[in-house]
């Protein structure tokens, strides 16, 4: 990925946090690499390098900043310009870093050539598949020092570490010292719970976190999600083990307040790569902008609300039933029904107030009678033969290489209409240029008959269609809401 120095420049001697994660610092004089937020002293521009990632930063012999924290960064989802295979790759590393098979398996699952994949990576992010994937885990596993109060050992196995000397060794070669010293240096809180962690995920601003927790509120699984008083609330279940988190809005540190409350503390990756999802934390939005500002109506959109995100999901295959379970139908409606099917078919699961249940599992899905709670027939065959698929391993909603396979796939396997294939893409895939064309509301918002139309006028927000029909569904509500009073 080819950095604009003077860009670069002038982002970081104004210390502007719309770039925070974008490039990272290297200072000569000190080996040090910093986020362009950094608020040690300003260095000589003849004393810096830039680079594109925090791997590279770091297979050029820089090490990290204590002072700005480069695991704090917002991530990027999908750089500009970047090659799609490079994108797909990096949601893999994320999902499950680079296990089963290392580089090799991942290049084969991707469809291409170990070498080649290489390639790609050190063209547009400046490090190998292996090194990103390293950086990412010992990023972690130092948040978890600094924010946790797991012992070592347990930090070295939920960073994905094969034991505690090989943690504890790379720890002492990036960071020139133990985790235990590193530890000291950091202010601790008070000792919650024993199984309870919080954790801060940063992204860059503006973000417009009221519309997108009014969003996620509207379309709230009963019993398994719950919004008050702008926190977001759920069950989860990650390798059978069962827990909730809870997420809220931090504007100081332009963050969002992750509380998670799990047995395992190898679930927290997980977890936390989940909610970044989610809440859409690694969006550019400077980049976002520049694109759909060229439409005047969504100019003025986003002048009234900088920063909105596209919500996205826990659970790809939660969302495909709740989406077939919805269609042609209105949300209010879609919510009833799920929140009927998760009270007679999910595990009872009751942490904190609001939460009742765990999602149903596709094996309990694949025989239950879901005409009991209301479906007609041809929906819950859908949601069977759909939960049957996934049970046997016919399909999978994970390490998805492929996402116009995987569609095709499962419209074949499930019945999943057109439209909920497109949500599905959007707010499952995280396809920052999906766009569900056939939604009536969203026709309606943008003041066009037909899907096609659609198709034409959105041609000029691509690559980030999602981001333009989140902002015009969010007035296809308005209008409806004033229709209806």
């Amino acid at each position: 990925m080819d950095l604009d120095e003077r860009v670069c420049s002038r982002a970081r001697l104004a210390r502007d946090a719309r770039f925070d994660g974008k490039f990272f610092i290297g200072v000569l004089t000190t080996r040090i690499y910093c986020r362009p937020i950094c608020h040690s002293r300003t260095s000589k521009e003849s004393n810096v390098r830039y680079f594109p990632s925090a791997a590279a930063a770091a297979e050029a012999g820089f090490r990290p900043c204590l002072l700005c924290r480069p695991e704090h960064s917002p991530g990027t989802r999908a750089w500009p310009g970047t090659q799609n295979t490079v994108t797909r790759a990096l949601r893999l590393i994320s999902e499950t870093g680079l296990e089963d098979g290392g580089v090799e398996a991942l290049a084969e699952h991707l469809g291409v050539g170990s070498r080649h994949l290489r390639r790609l990576f050190l063209r547009h992010l400046g490090a190998t598949p292996l090194a990103v994937a390293q950086t990412r885990r010992l990023q972690f596993a130092k948040k978890l020092i600094d924010e946790t109060k797991l012992s070592m050992g347990q930090i070295a196995v939920a960073s994905g570490f094969g034991s505690v000397r090989r943690f504890n060794g790379t720890v002492r070669k990036v960071y020139r010292r133990t985790p235990t010293q590193i530890r000291s240096l950091v202010r601790q809180t008070s000792r919650g719970p024993e199984d309870q962690y919080l954790l801060h995920l940063n992204f860059r601003p503006p973000y417009d976190w009221k519309r997108v927790t009014e969003f996620l509120a509207t379309r709230a699984i009963p019993g398994v999600e719950v919004i008050e008083a702008g926190i977001y609330r759920r069950s989860v279940c990650v390798n059978e083990n069962r827990g909730y988190f809870e997420a809220s809005f931090d504007t100081e540190r332009n963050a969002v307040n992750v509380r998670a409350e799990i047995g395992d503390p190898r679930s927290l990756f997980f977890i936390i790569e989940r909610v970044r999802a989610i809440f859409d934390l690694d969006a550019d939005w400077a980049t976002i902008a520049r694109t759909l500002g060229a439409d005047p109506v969504l100019a003025s959109y986003m002048r009234c609300s900088p920063g909105l995100r596209v919500p996205g999901c826990w659970s790809a295959f939660e969302f495909a039933i709740r989406a077939v379970a919805e269609h042609q139908l209105d949300i209010k409606r879609g919510n009833t029904l799920a929140g009927g099917m998760v009270k007679k078919f999910g595990q009872p699961f009751g942490p904190v107030g609001g939460i009742t249940h765990l999602f149903p599992t596709p094996e309990v899905l694949a025989h239950a009678d879901l005409e009991s709670i209301g479906l007609p027939r041809i929906k819950a065959d859908a949601i069977r033969a759909l939960a049957r698929s996934v049970r046997d391993r016919q399909i999978s909603f994970e390490k998805i290489a492929d996402p116009d396979a995987f569609l095709t796939r499962i419209h074949e396997i499930s019945g999943i209409g057109r439209s909920a294939a497109q949500w599905v893409a959007m707010r499952a895939l995280r396809d920052p240029d999906a766009i569900p064309s056939l939604d009536p509301d969203l026709a309606r918002a943008i003041g066009v008959a037909s899907a096609r139309e659609i198709e034409a006028r959105s041609q000029a927000w691509r690559p980030w269609r999602a981001y333009a029909a989140i902002y015009f569904l969010g007035l296809a509500h308005q209008i409806r809401d004033r229709e209806d009073a």
